[in-house]
């Protein structure tokens, strides 16, 4: 029997490519030893979405987002099906695409997509991405991370069909910043671009600000110099949140002045795993009128303190910041922080005072270190052992049991455990001697202090009475033992 040939097929799902190849090489030319299968070729957008997208791989389903396009005439000879079952939100990533695709195919099916994720496939050409963004007319989300854009030129009529995009991500894509520029001159509406790890040092001027852009994420690059941050700021003058972690910054080296014209509407900052080692540079993030918002963990500054002071000299430093490391600051964290920088820097010379303990020095006065107060329970008591007419001082853990404390005391006084009485003695006790009879018992319930006194009497024969003699101006106590 001939071997049945299947048709290769292709799913992108989760971000894999898969082809089914059995059978669809009947005499064995791909087979080790043959000529070299040909190398696999670039997909078209179109492609991967007639196939992803097809009634049979992803059936109609309800919902908000989701919808069915039906193209009933389509060019003739097109490969597309007359009907995919189309979400608002594509999820293309890792599937191959190097092309853009039939256009006319792109605009018919794609009018109503509002989210596109593009990452990870092999889009080399600005081109034939912008072919793609210019027939989605409602596109507001376009993420091309992971693909191999940085030897791509991208001239201002391609960069014309972003325009309606408002969120964009090319995070690994070592996309040129001059490319970025040619971006956000051509998008008057976008307010979200991510930037991380393309390798950037050096940050380039622009001469036309993009006033729209709310939110830049530019982490795990290499801007160490606070010279190529100070650029961000002009570029994008309505910044509210800059997430810059992983980018080795060493210092903020700016004027109090410039420093509050630089980013007058930045309300949050991640400088997560800087390279800040200096109070000053936290003292300048003040100077940004509207800074609400800081996350600084990871910094060397940091590193030798510990957690509580930490958060509570950062705390001090920051007063206008009612989130700190993305937990809120209170008043009353805010009061307690404050002191305590008082108090931390009490011993310190003058001339190493730093400008906010004059400040707060000012609200609350200089304040008295706190008294040490130890609340833990006790775990010893050093207290005397008497029996019979030999006295020893013995050191005994307050933790144990008084079946315990017998084992223990067996050396001291020469007694087995089960020949002994036991009995403490409260100084300060009016009632005088009471006995530990109950051996599962723990001696921290008793309340045991230093130099109080244990007793220990020989168990007498049956019938017998035993007299506890005075110790320590106590009451004599006769006993008499139980039959």
């Amino acid at each position: 029997m001939e071997p049945s040939l299947q048709k290769p097929t292709m799913s992108c799902d989760s971000g894999l490519v898969e082809r089914n190849i059995a059978g669809a090489d009947p005499e064995g030319m791909w087979d080790s030893g043959a000529v070299d299968p040909p190398e696999e070729e670039g997909r078209t957008f179109m492609q991967v979405l007639s196939e992803k997208y097809s009634p049979e791989n992803f059936p109609y389903r309800r919902g908000p987002g989701m919808g069915v396009v039906v193209v009933p005439t389509l060019p003739q000879g097109s490969p597309m099906k007359d009907r995919l079952n189309l979400p608002s939100v594509l999820v293309l990533a890792g599937c191959g695409i190097s092309h853009a695709g039939e256009q006319r195919e792109i605009a018919a099916f794609c009018a109503h997509v509002m989210e596109l994720d593009l990452s990870h496939n092999k889009l080399q050409d600005w081109h034939e991405i912008s072919k793609i963004v210019s027939n989605i007319p409602n596109l507001d989300f376009l993420n091309l991370s992971s693909n191999p854009l940085s030897e791509v030129v991208l001239e201002p009529s391609g960069a014309k069909a972003f325009a309606r995009v408002r969120r964009l991500v090319l995070n690994n894509t070592q996309v040129s910043w001059n490319t970025v520029l040619v971006l956000t001159r051509e998008m008057p509406e976008l307010e979200e671009l991510f930037l991380c790890l393309n390798e950037y040092t050096t940050v380039s001027a622009c001469t036309v600000p993009c006033p729209t852009l709310r939110l830049l994420h530019i982490t795990d690059n290499n801007l160490q110099d606070w010279a190529e941050v100070r650029k961000i700021g002009p570029m994008f003058p309505g910044l509210e949140t800059l997430v810059m972690s992983n980018c080795n910054l060493s210092s903020i080296q700016d004027s109090e002045d410039m420093l509050r014209r630089l980013f007058p509407n930045l309300r949050s900052i991640n400088l997560h795993n800087s390279g800040l080692n200096r109070w000053e540079d936290i003292e300048k993030l003040n100077q940004f009128p509207k800074l609400e918002d800081v996350r600084l963990q990871g910094i060397p500054l940091l590193q030798t303190y510990t957690n509580t002071e930490r958060r509570s000299l950062m705390v001090a430093h920051l007063p206008s910041v009612s989130s700190l490391n993305g937990s809120v600051v209170t008043d009353g964290e805010r009061e307690d922080s404050e002191r305590f920088f008082i108090r931390y820097h009490v011993d310190y010379p003058e001339e190493e005072l730093p400008y906010r303990y004059h400040c707060l020095v000012t609200k609350y006065g200089k304040l008295e270190p706190l008294a040490e107060i130890d609340l833990r329970p006790r775990c010893h008591a050093k207290v005397e052992v008497h029996c019979e007419d030999k006295v020893a001082e013995v050191s005994i853990r307050l933790d144990q049991t008084v079946a315990e404390l017998k084992k223990q005391l067996k050396t001291v006084v020469q007694l087995s455990a089960n020949q002994m009485r036991l009995y403490y003695i409260d100084k300060e006790s009016v009632f005088g001697p009471e006995e530990m009879k109950y051996h599962t018992r723990a001696l921290h319930s008793y309340s045991i202090q230093d130099g109080d006194e244990l007793l220990v009497v020989p168990k007498a024969g049956r019938g017998t009475t035993t007299t506890v003699k005075p110790l320590s101006n106590l009451n004599s106590k006769t006993l008499t033992p139980p039959p």
